[in-house]
């Protein structure tokens, strides 16, 4: 398998005001954007083109919203407590930046 072009662990999920998880994983690979739970369930996944991801102007840097297969997502990037030697959390900016690179919009 290959490297994934983007990927962010520890995210809370939500849908409309419901919580879906609040350690999941967003990957970006092989064309797809993958929605994960912290135990690894797929909670969505569509091709990139698909996708639209945008960044509420009055949010913090840490949030962003996705578009998947006609559902909106909230999404709160980053680890709480990143290990050592790790970076710190992926900001909104570059997840929506993974999304446009990898073909979305």
């Amino acid at each position: 398998m290959a490297e994934p072009d983007f990927t962010a662990t520890g995210v809370q999920i939500g849908r409309g005001l419901r919580s879906l998880t609040r350690a999941g994983e967003v990957r970006i690979s092989d064309g797809r954007l993958r929605l994960l739970t912290s135990y690894g369930s797929e909670i969505d996944s569509a091709p990139v083109q698909a996708v639209r991801a945008s960044k509420p102007w009055f949010a913090p840097e840490d949030r962003a919203s996705a578009d998947v297969n006609g559902t909106r997502y909230s999404l709160i990037l980053g680890e709480q407590d990143p290990s050592p030697g790790r970076p710190g959390p992926p900001s909104a900016r570059r997840f929506i930046e993974a999304v446009r690179r990898a073909g979305g919009g």
